[in-house]
């Protein structure tokens, strides 16, 4: 069973690195989770990004400051 994002987020404020399956999450999820590790420092890898826009790749990237990747393989 996989995480809520509520607790995914949880999860990164507190500095734990994450791996997040885009095609699970809403872009808004992801912005959320993203912006989560900006304080804590955690990274978040984003496998199959290219599920989602370019744009919405752009703001998730911003939301994390540096500490979002995402994986287009």
């Amino acid at each position: 069973m996989s995480k809520m994002t509520n607790q995914i987020v949880n999860i990164v404020a507190s500095g734990g690195g994450v791996i997040v399956d885009a095609e699970g999450k809403m872009a808004d999820q992801l912005i959320k989770i993203a912006a989560a590790s900006v304080n804590s420092g955690a990274k978040v890898i984003i496998k199959n990004a290219d599920s989602k826009m370019t744009d919405q790749l752009v703001k998730i990237a911003a939301a994390g400051r540096g500490n979002v990747i995402f994986d287009l393989s």
